[in-house]
């Protein structure tokens, strides 16, 4: 009889690697300590639920890296790209998911695989023996983080993450605001028209800054410092770096043309995106911030358009654990000291839904063809998976290691034949060539023992 797997934390990672290792023929059991066990940003109970945008960024694979991780999930059978597909909305160039839906589908077809057991329980240590896969995620349940620290002997790395608020569509005001997708991307008319913006004048932005720089903000505790992750820094951080810089990042007023005063360009842009399949609620995007709730209902109202908006979440803060891979994991993904214990997703030092989601994809395989008598062959370098694992298992540096999400600076870099390439054309070199030792990867059926 085959052994079984046990996976700790039903997110996108541990979904992901349970689906995996089902479908090729494991038994698997999810121990998942929601709803039993709540977290400051969890809902519900239900699996791979989405807690901060609703967005899995780009869908290009030919010029985006995380669009060629979509690629390569999509072609590995992975459920969390195809409940994303089956739950998307319109955004753009962008893959933007109905978050309840999905999670539910998720959870539905895992409850639902004859393989595939669901415990509603805590792991609080480190299991001695047996097969195992850790994807805890950024909200790891504090005995189970103490473990693994003593376990490293070292403290956990940490860093905060920071949530955007979603506001009530019906709120907002359309006599200001206007509906358009930047530089009009998307194919059909909704997802032209996906986002929602709202315009700021020179004097507008200026104010929002100075509102912004001066609210109240939630306070670490004594011994913690703040140590973000630049993706998903919080707003009044980011205003913090320079006056310019939300105008330059999340404020950008480019690409979009305001049909309330065509002839006048907005000084800035907040634009707000879809968060549900009925169009009710939006998230503002790049909004993530660490304001208090009643600073957040002043500078929010402040926003032309949401002067009167009403928030089905306000933004919070919360601190995510990750542990340092490169000293900790081998090329296969298990803790060096114990190698019955593997990790996969954020935990692992990948930042992003997709990127968590991927690392539970590679972990799965790994630990099925492990209990099955082989093992998988090494994942090419030039592939997305393949540059998100060699960066986590010893490609970057220890003393400096940081979450990352995926981009071509983790590739093995394209040989400049016949000159310097454009970056179009070498991006394009990066997905095809990706693409074909992916293709070729899937294909092999174990590694030479």
């Amino acid at each position: 009889m085959t052994e079984t797997l046990h996976i700790v934390g039903g997110g996108m990672a541990g979904s992901e690697a349970a689906w995996q290792a089902a479908q090729a023929g494991v038994p698997v059991v999810i121990h998942e300590m929601r709803p039993t066990v709540g977290t400051f940003a969890h809902r519900t109970g239900s699996l791979a639920e989405m807690v901060c945008s609703n967005s899995f960024r780009s869908d290009d694979s030919e010029q985006n890296a995380v669009g060629l991780l979509h690629w390569e999930m999509r072609a590995a059978g992975g459920l969390i790209m195809e409940m994303a597909d089956r739950h998307r909305l319109p955004a753009g160039g962008a893959l933007a998911v109905d978050r309840d839906p999905f999670a539910e589908a998720v959870t539905a077809r895992l409850r639902d695989h004859p393989l595939v057991t669901v415990v509603d329980e805590e792991v609080t240590a480190l299991p001695a023996d047996g097969h195992w896969i850790i994807a805890t995620g950024p909200l790891t349940g504090s005995a189970l983080a103490q473990a693994i620290a003593d376990e490293a002997g070292q403290d956990s790395l940490a860093f905060f993450d920071a949530i955007a608020p979603i506001v009530h569509a019906d709120t907002i005001d359309m006599s200001v605001a206007w509906r358009q997708s930047r530089y009009d991307k998307g194919e059909t008319e909704a997802e032209r028209t996906a986002y929602i913006n709202c315009p700021m004048t020179k004097d507008q932005y200026e104010a929002f800054v100075d509102a912004l720089l001066a609210a109240d903000k939630t306070e670490f505790r004594e011994g913690e410092t703040a140590g973000y992750f630049d993706g998903c820094l919080p707003i009044e951080v980011m205003a913090e770096r320079g006056r310019e810089t939300l105008r330059f990042g999340p404020m950008k007023p480019i690409g979009l043309t305001n049909p309330h005063q065509p002839d006048r360009k907005p000084y800035a842009v907040v634009q707000l995106r879809r968060d549900n399949a009925l169009g009710t609620l939006y998230n503002i995007v790049g909004f993530q911030t660490k304001m208090k709730y009643g600073a957040q209902k002043a500078v929010f109202a402040m926003i032309p358009g949401l002067q009167e908006a009403s928030f089905a979440r306000l933004g919070g803060i919360h601190r995510n654990t990750f542990i340092n891979s490169p000293t900790l994991l081998d090329a296969q993904m298990r803790l060096r000291s114990r190698p019955h214990v593997r990790f996969a997703g954020q935990i692992t030092g990948v930042e992003g839904y997709v990127e968590s989601a991927a690392m539970g994809l590679l972990a799965g395989r790994m630990a099925a063809a492990e209990i099955q008598g082989h093992s998988l062959a090494p994942v090419p370098a030039v592939t997305a998976m393949g540059a998100l694992v060699t960066h986590i298992t010893g490609g970057a540096e220890a003393k400096t290691f940081q979450p990352m999400n995926v981009n071509f600076g983790l590739f093995p870099p394209v040989e400049a034949k016949g000159g310097r390439r454009g970056r179009r054309e070498r991006y394009k070199i990066y997905t095809d060539r990706a693409k074909a030792a992916w293709t070729e990867w899937l294909g092999l059926k174990v590694a030479a023992e």
